[in-house]
């Protein structure tokens, strides 16, 4: 598993404070922070695939977020795969600033861990063992593109800025530059609305975001997958505040592929507040 996020090549690739908008400058009184657990439900053309889990620490200042997902039913008769995904960082002027990302999938033919370490946003090192194949057709990262990205996991992350609502407009609209150690890409939201959920851990309103896929190095520009994730309008994502914090995750990630909708839905999305410790 790359990510999850909905990107082409790899299913699961798609599926992810009150002072948050004040980064940098904090009381001396302790912060709350908010511990999330999700669960969620993997689906094709509605028949189940798998499962995928979310375990993140959310402070004021910094943030660690665990994932984990599994083919079962139908797909694991044609691949045995699962994978797992950490990565942490800070939140820097109202941004996610990745320090560390690691990712581990695994089928019956092969195990692939991907590491990435980052600074400031920037690429520091990576590793891909054992390596993709590489191509001549492949478009080259250039170290330029490494620089104000956000790893795939990280990229679940999103710190509403400002004082509008947090589930307003100002939830989706944004452009995610997504660097997961092999290919550089943008994820853009917009917003489109709200809608009322109900699962176990949360029943209120999420916000709608159309969302739109952008290669920007790393991948084969004639591939079928490549052109048609690039011209896809059927991609959704819906957002679900965390507690009490600024900041929203996925509930839903809807995405049109070459055979059929992919639906990734939460069906536990729990945040319990904790006291983070004092940061100045």
């Amino acid at each position: 598993m790359k990510a999850i996020f909905p990107v082409p090549g790899l299913l699961l690739r798609a599926v992810f404070p009150a002072a948050l908008c004040a980064l940098g400058s904090f009381a001396a009184a302790p912060a709350l922070a908010q511990n999330l657990i999700a669960h969620y439900s993997v689906k094709l053309i509605g028949l189940s695939l798998g499962t995928a889990s979310v375990a993140a620490v959310i402070e004021p200042a910094s943030y660690r977020v665990e994932a984990s997902a599994r083919l079962s039913g139908i797909a694991s008769i044609v691949s045995n795969s699962k994978g797992a995904a950490t990565s942490s960082g800070q939140f820097v002027q109202g941004r996610v600033a990745p320090a560390a990302y690691a990712t581990t999938s695994a089928n019956s033919k092969i195990t692939r861990t991907m590491r990435i370490a980052m600074a400031g946003g920037d690429v520091k090192a990576s590793e891909v063992v054992p390596p993709f194949e590489d191509s001549p057709e492949r478009i080259p990262v250039t170290e330029g593109q490494k620089r104000g990205i956000i790893d795939p996991l990280s990229a679940l992350v999103m710190p509403v800025k400002g004082a509008d609502p947090v589930l307003g407009p100002a939830a989706c609209n944004r452009t995610i530059p997504v660097y997961d150690g092999w290919t550089r890409f943008d994820v853009s939201l917009q917003f489109v609305g709200l809608r009322n959920v109900k699962v176990k851990g949360y029943a209120g309103p999420v916000a709608v975001c159309a969302a739109r896929y952008t290669p920007v190095s790393g991948h084969r520009p004639d591939r079928p997958a490549t052109k048609f994730m690039a011209e896809n309008r059927s991609m959704e994502v819906w957002l679900a505040p965390v507690g009490d914090l600024r900041v929203v995750m996925p509930f839903r990630i809807s995405v049109a592929t070459q055979i059929g909708t992919t639906v990734i839905e939460a069906l536990e999305f729990s945040a319990a507040g904790l006291t983070a410790s004092v940061q100045r």
